[in-house]
């Protein structure tokens, strides 16, 4: 349902208008980086590495420029210091191995897709063609994939020492123990006789953002000054210029960063990329406009990847179902380099694994490894989908040893939602929650009993399909804040959100705010905000994002912080607006600040509701300052930068029921019902469409996609072909709700959503059909759940061949 606000003093918040955004994009009005034009433009490519592991023997491009219209052609020795390196910005531990990460290789290839050199033409397919002229030998070195294998000893090592000699291919070590050293241990030798232990290993494997709009860049310098304009299709165009002003040394303010119109990002967008760094520092060599836009199959290898862990999980409970501990112990895949934030995304996950359950004792311990394999960092979730799937999978696993009901397992160990706040055992402090109404909710629409009947007259049947039920009742973590918090962790940046707000003389409302979506319909939510505190129609605020030359301050967006935390700052905006506003209108209307009320978007004298001025008319006198009171500045404007006091923690519980064919393997799901607590709802419409994208998401993870090399580092999926998203006609029907528990962290009460789905949804689809193939003795099924991984996880616990 939709609703287009026709009453002006009906408050937008909460109610599910059309996005805003929506008429431009579907009119095809859209200027995405690729279809910028600037005179004088020369396109850029980029050569790439064939080989995952191997020394430069011979690299010479000048037969690139003999080639029709090539201007100019690039190797690492020719950019010299001007061959940047991307920088990691969460060294997360003091001795962490932090190699560079020059945007052209310079003695060594590590990865396939690796930069080597790049051609600059004032054709694109000029330039792509003239690649196949330059000259490139290389010496193959052995290549490392597996990560255990990587943390051998005498394993081939990704990256020298420092000092030349054989390197390591462990990044950091970091442990995460609250109770102490030993805590699990002590745990269960203290429950006796009464303690069950399961142990299980799980593959989250690793995968791609699929974005629709390929990466771009254009860089363009500005006449002789040292100004310079880049349009990126980037999720961080603030972070984006903070961070090219210390790789290029171009001064912070020289520099202005454009996100336009970005065609989804899911993470992998959340990245300074080589080619940024390759564009601003050949345009500022050549002292004309650079552009690069990737083509898919580059995507493939060059853009980071997500997830890659291996995760050894053990859970320990009485005999009755009490959990008393739990360990984790990963490894986590960094690929060949450190990219801005790579080490931390396991990280992320860490304080997430005991999810909402009680227990006494915790331990965490993460391994970071390089390979010789594109770089991973942010996929949507960060972290937290790993975690999730995790404790969600070793509920069910602990359950089937209890011989108990899966969800009754769950509700013996949830915190109740009497007992909010509380803090868990990993240390965070859960400010609100109630896990009892979303999955009693879920439990209604989903109709569980009647499922639990129809699986087991199935099973008794013999049916060749069976039907499994899968269970994820999870939280998670959201708006990455406070800034102290981040710095503890040694993240460099900080969490804070930026927000100004103006009252035009024409009676419009500007807002101006440091997030950047692309996608997310803020322009819609950040204007029913505003509207709701200003008493103006939500059509006339314009929303300005995205652009450092405009909004120089801001976080950007990611993590599902938007709101959590951008929505606060535009909150605390409007509000100093009015109050600044309050002031002039008391002047003109002669009387005093106390005697005035502000309502639907007017200033009125209490008991004299015939003296009033809209807000409107004092933007124009604030504008005019004929007669403003003494000490008033003129213009009605005001801004706030809000750092929260924590993060946000949404929840909710997904049911999945699912019929597998255990002759041939394929999954089908039935029915599939999201009951999400997100806080409060400012567009209940843009929350549903979240919901829907993060669950074709963390769908297309439990049952299509997974990045796969071979043994020599070669890329196995390295098209659309072979990498399988799915499309609408692969995904059922859902079926959604909410229940509301607001967050007490922000004054809002909102919780982030854009990633609840993704997060959500590879537990409750790998539990179904475990649950369906148990009986089977199946209690693994590797991600993802395509048909022949299926079949050989049933062939396997029949104890056939895989």
């Amino acid at each position: 349902m939709t609703e287009t606000l026709t009453d002006a003093n009906a408050n937008p918040v909460g109610r599910p208008l059309r996005r805003k955004e929506d008429a431009r994009l579907l009119h095809g009005q859209t200027n995405w980086t690729d279809n910028i034009q600037l005179p004088g433009t020369l396109h850029m490519a980029i050569l790439r590495s064939p080989m995952a592991h191997a020394r430069i023997t011979n690299l010479d491009v000048t037969p690139a420029l003999k080639r029709p219209h090539v201007v100019a052609a690039f190797t690492a020795k020719d950019l010299g210091d001007l061959n940047g390196s991307v920088p990691c910005v969460w060294p997360v531990t003091d001795d962490i191995q932090m190699p560079g990460f020059p945007a052209l290789a310079v003695d060594k290839v590590r990865h396939v897709g690796d930069c080597v050199a790049v051609v600059l033409a004032t054709d694109k397919y000029a330039a792509a063609d003239a690649l196949d002229a330059i000259e490139v030998d290389y010496e193959p070195l052995p290549a490392v994939i597996d990560m255990e294998a990587a943390i051998k000893q005498g394993s081939t090592a990704v990256h020298d020492a420092a000092d030349g000699s054989h390197g390591t291919n462990v990044c950091y070590e970091f442990p995460l123990k609250p109770q102490g050293d030993g805590a699990f241990d002590a745990a269960v030798k203290a429950a006796g006789d009464d303690v069950v232990v399961v142990k299980r290993r799980f593959i989250n494997q690793r995968v791609i953002a699929g974005y629709m709009e390929p990466r771009a860049v254009v860089a363009s310098p500005m006449g002789m000054s040292n100004e310079m304009t880049i349009w990126s299709a980037t999720q961080i165009p603030h972070v984006l210029r903070v961070l090219l002003a210390l790789v290029t040394g171009l001064p912070e303010n020289s520099l202005r960063v454009i996100a336009p119109d970005v065609g989804g990002g899911f993470g992998g967008k959340l990245q300074l990329y080589r080619e940024e760094i390759l564009a601003v520092q050949i345009a500022r060599h050549l002292g004309r406009p650079v552009k690069w836009t990737e083509t898919r199959s580059e995507d493939m290898v060059a853009s980071h990847h997500g997830r890659d862990q291996i995760q050894d999980i053990e859970i320990a409970s009485t005999k009755d179902g009490q959990i008393i501990g739990l360990k984790v112990d990963l490894i986590a895949n960094m690929g060949a380099y450190l990219q801005i934030i790579t080490p931390g995304i396991p990280l992320l996950g860490m304080f997430m694994y005991p999810a909402i359950y009680k227990m006494p004792a915790y331990e965490f311990n993460c391994v970071g490894v390089f390979t010789n394999t594109t770089p991973t960092d942010a996929i949507r979730g960060a972290g937290r989908p790993e975690a999730t799937y995790a404790i969600e999978r070793i509920m069910d696993e602990l359950a089937a040893e209890l011989d108990m009901d899966p969800m009754q397992l769950r509700e013996k160990n949830w915190i109740t939602h009497e007992e909010f706040p509380y803090t868990t055992v990993a240390g965070l402090t859960y400010d609100t929650g109630n896990y009892e109404a979303a999955t009693a909710k879920a439990m209604d629409l989903f109709g569980y009993d009647a499922l639990r009947a129809e699986q087991e007259q199935r099973r008794a049947s013999g049916d060749p399909v069976q039907l499994g039920i899968g269970i994820s009742t999870f939280t998670e973590m959201c708006g990455l804040a406070p800034s102290r918090t981040l710095g503890a962790l040694k993240y460099v940046a900080g969490g804070w959100e930026h927000c100004t707000i103006r009252a035009l003389p024409t009676g419009k409302i500007e807002l101006i705010t440091g997030t950047s979506p692309h996608g997310q319909g803020h322009e819609t939510a950040w204007s029913q905000i505003a509207a709701s505190i200003l008493g103006v129609p939500v059509d006339d605020i314009e929303v300005v994002h995205s652009d450092t030359g405009r909004a120089p301050y801001g976080m950007d967006t990611y993590g599902s912080r938007s709101l959590a935390v951008g929505g606060q700052a535009i909150k605390k905006a409007a509000e100093r607006l009015v109050e600044k506003a309050k002031v002039i209108a008391a002047h003109q209307l002669e009387c005093s600040v106390d005697d005035l009320e502000f309502i639907q978007g007017a200033f009125r004298v209490k008991g004299d509701p015939a003296k009033s001025q809209p807000l409107a008319a004092v933007a124009f006198e604030a504008f005019t300052a004929h007669n403003l009171p003494d000490g008033v500045e003129p213009t009605l404007q005001a801004e706030a930068t809000v750092d929260p006091d924590d993060f946000s923690y949404p929840h909710g519980t997904h049911l999945c029921a699912i019929e597998v064919d255990t002759e041939t393997g394929k999954s089908k799901i039935r029915s599939y019902v999201a009951v999400d607590d997100v806080g409060i709802q400012v567009n209940p419409l843009i929350v549903e469409g979240q919901v829907h994208g993060g669950l074709a998401c963390g769908i297309g993870q439990a049952l299509y996609e997974g990045v796969e090399y071979d043994s020599d580092g070669n890329l196995l999926t390295a098209s659309f072909a072979d990498y399988l998203i799915p499309s609408a006609a692969d995904l059922p029907s859902f079926t959604t709700d909410r229940t509301v528990t607001p967050s007490s962290t922000n004054p809002l009460g909102t919780k982030g959503v854009g990633e609840a789905g993704a997060i959500a949804s590879p537990p409750a689809i790998i539990n179904a059909i475990v649950d369906a193939l148990r009986p089977m003795g199946v209690t693994d099924v590797k991600m993802p759940a395509t048909p022949e991984n299926v079949w050989r996880a049933i062939q396997a616990g029949q104890g056939g061949a895989q």
